[in-house]
């Protein structure tokens, strides 16, 4: 006989140790080569740990939430043939199971003639009553079996049920009694509720929340929203509200890159790009599905990718890339939403947007009361990082985009991003300015668009890639997509 000491293998790069969340096996067990030995968890990935080789399991190290060192034995495998290995086996680690909870203590049922929690005064299956009797019950979803009849014979009259529906619809009797409920359970907590428990401790313990919450009427995003869908196949991605908030987001976080970034207690770091978290309710606890490079996406795409990638979370198939790396987070409880929450950050992250309830309220419009579709947005701050004004003025600045859902399809960065891979240059980001007097570029010499108050935008400085002088243009970024390779422009630096 040989003996096969396993260990733990590495089971990611940069991890050291790994939570045991489920043995497949047990001491005696034959295997064979492949079988599934354990589920041992890290970084909220979950990972099947196969057998090296066929053999009997004579020791097993560790139980279920134990967390054991990268290369240390995880279990003993007895094989045919070889020779034995003259290394201590290790005993297996004792398991400690909680205590049966006692099974509640109930009083012996009293026989009834009809399946009725009140036993009637009546021996007859069928209680006594008046047709009458009989339709009023019937109309009102009443047991006769349940109402006590004081006529003749147990008769049951208009009186009774007045009396049974005044009880509340539970007919008092003396033999009535409540339960008393008896018995609990215990259990350790481990795996990814544990690991859920640690990080959202450590994100509370150590980052100084700021929550703000901000109403938004949603009646022109809600009849967009119904517009884009009412064409749409059964088969292909619909639109919810949430892709419209992505698109607010990524609207906004240019000009407001702090809540957009990584901060670790020391060194703070900004993104560009909008690596969207979607928090996630997953059979086994709550999770961040990501979707990568959200600002890429139109909005038919980030709503699929959003499905895909909290599906994957929910059926456990996402892989470590789709679970981890997120920028700036969404949580939405959906139809449960209520009216606000404080929803807690994604460490390392700076910034969390909550989403409540669509429900209507009646608002006053110019001197008439008016029904309006409104949601709130309920979000958290590391304060640390975003000041309160600066929080206030970019949900203010998402709370106008959702509020006049067209702008979400304007010309914006993205676009200018787009054409920089286009014509192969590179804009840096601009910032907001006002034209003044000493600048006379408003509106495109193409088309003759004016031009909106972000320049870089709207606004590409174009001249003719040819060596005779000629003066420089101003164009609209849809007519530089158009007309370039026609007039030959190209981009000024």
């Amino acid at each position: 006989m040989g003996q096969v000491k396993f260990k733990m293998p590495d089971v990611g790069e940069g991890v050291v140790e790994a939570e045991i969340v489920e043995w497949h096996v047990k001491v005696g067990q034959k295997v064979q080569e492949d079988d599934t030995l354990v589920d041992v968890m890290t970084d909220k990935a979950t990972v099947e740990i196969p057998a090296p080789v066929t053999g009997v399991i004579s020791a097993l190290n560790g139980e279920p939430g134990d967390v054991l060192a990268i290369g240390s034995v995880l279990l003993v495998i007895e094989t045919e043939g070889g020779e034995a290995t003259t290394d201590e086996t290790p005993e297996p680690a004792p398991v400690s199971k909680p205590e049966p909870a006692p099974e509640p203590k109930t009083e012996p049922a009293k026989p009834a003639p009809v399946a009725a929690p009140v036993v009637t005064t009546s021996t007859n299956a069928k209680p006594l009553a008046s047709p009458a009797v009989r339709r009023r019950a019937l109309e009102q979803d009443i047991d006769l079996g349940q109402v006590v009849g004081t006529g003749p014979a147990g008769r049951i009259s208009h009186q009774n049920l007045d009396d049974f529906i005044a009880a509340g619809w539970s007919l008092p009797s003396p033999s009535y009694k409540r339960q008393k409920r008896q018995g609990q359970t215990s259990h350790k907590v481990i795996g990814l509720r544990r690991k859920i428990g640690q990080n959202l401790s450590a994100s509370k313990r150590n980052i100084p929340h700021f929550s703000y919450v901000e109403e938004i009427e949603m009646d022109a995003l809600e009849d967009l929203r119904k517009h884009l869908n009412e064409n749409r196949s059964n088969w292909e991605v619909k639109l919810n509200p949430l892709p419209f908030l992505a698109l607010a987001l990524i609207k906004v976080l240019p000009e407001f890159v702090q809540a957009n970034a990584h901060f670790d207690g020391e060194s703070l770091t900004q993104f560009f790009p909008v690596h969207l978290g979607i928090a996630t309710a997953t059979p086994n606890g709550l999770m961040v599905a990501v979707v990568r490079h959200a600002e890429a996406m139109d909005i038919w795409t980030l709503a699929a990718e959003i499905a895909r990638v909290t599906k994957a979370a929910r059926d456990g198939k996402a892989t470590k890339d789709e679970l981890t790396g997120s920028t700036i987070t969404i949580t939405s409880l959906g139809a449960l939403g209520g009216i606000a929450s404080t929803p807690v950050i994604n460490a390392p992250e700076t910034a969390i947007i909550g989403v409540n309830k669509l429900t209507e309220k009646l608002v006053l419009d110019r001197g008439n009361v008016v029904a309006r579709k409104v949601m709130n947005l309920s979000s958290s701050f590391d304060h640390r990082i975003v000041d309160g004004f600066d929080a206030a003025r970019m949900i203010r600045e998402v709370k106008i985009a959702l509020e006049n859902p067209a702008t979400l399809f304007m010309i914006t960065n993205n676009l200018l991003e787009m054409l920089e891979h286009l014509v192969g240059c590179s804009f840096q980001w601009r910032q907001w300015f006002q034209p003044s007097e000493h600048w006379d570029h408003d509106h495109c010499e193409v088309c003759g668009v004016k031009f909106a108050i972000f320049e870089g935008d709207d606004i590409l400085k174009a001249g003719y890639a040819t060596n005779e002088p000629h003066p420089d243009n101003w164009i609209c970024a849809d007519c530089f997509k158009t007309h370039k390779e026609d007039f030959g422009w190209k981009v000024k630096p």
